[in-house]
């Protein structure tokens, strides 16, 4: 089973236990966020495309880390006019390990609950 969300402007397809890295999202390391902006859901069978969006459809996720990207440099340059500006940019990213992929209606698969339970 896999989902196509969308987060900080881009899209992601992601499956369960997958490892993504987004634009910065709030959360310490070890939180659970939901990503309720799912574009579509294959299950295997018949795949399920919003318009635009899922209705009920939701990817929980754990944060990971809070990291930056790798430098990329800015250089504008005039020829002939002796003018260079250098900067640089680093962009922040959050990286989420993908737990669970839920349909509309779905319960989370609570595992751990049972086995305390049994």
């Amino acid at each position: 089973m896999f989902a196509v969300v969308r987060t900080g402007g881009k899209q992601y397809r992601v499956s369960k236990d997958d490892v993504i890295k987004v634009e910065r999202l709030a959360g310490e390391p070890g939180a659970a966020i939901e990503l309720d902006q799912v574009l579509m859901l294959d299950d295997g069978k018949s795949p399920t495309i919003g318009t635009p969006l899922v209705d009920g459809a939701r990817v929980s996720a754990t944060v990971l880390d809070q990291t930056r990207a790798d430098k990329i440099i800015v250089f504008k340059k005039k020829r002939r006019k002796n003018y260079r500006r250098k900067h640089g940019h680093r962009q922040h990213q959050t990286v989420l390990r993908i737990t669970d992929i839920l349909a509309a209606g779905a319960a989370p698969d609570d595992a751990k609950g049972e086995e305390e339970n049994s």
